[in-house]
């Protein structure tokens, strides 16, 4: 499901039960990321696909990218192996305003 940086933001705030996941490569990881995101590069393909099947399918999942389109890709390939709430940070990680980590 996308949400617009409004909406992403503010339901992460109140999320008792979130995990941030962020599909980017390690070079752009160094730009910066958001605080508390864990990283599994989406380009990994096969292995990025590994890695999703180790995580808790019962949590909800905020997922970004650079622009939108990796992660709108990833909370697809999510939902279709189980994933019941994945979020797409609409605009992506260049848009952000909120807290960013390096």
């Amino acid at each position: 499901m996308d949400l617009s940086q409004e909406e992403w933001a503010a339901q992460l705030e109140q999320d008792d039960n979130a995990f941030i996941l962020d599909v980017r490569t390690p070079e752009e990881l160094e730009e910066g990321f958001i605080p508390g995101a864990a990283n599994i590069d989406i380009y990994l393909g096969q292995g990025f696909l590994d890695e999703i099947e180790k995580l808790d399918k019962s949590k909800n999942y905020y997922v970004y990218c650079r622009s939108g389109n990796r992660s709108g890709q990833a909370c697809a390939l999510m939902n279709n192996t189980g994933f019941a709430n994945a979020y797409n940070l609409e605009g992506g990680f260049m848009n952000w305003e909120g807290e960013v980590a390096e």
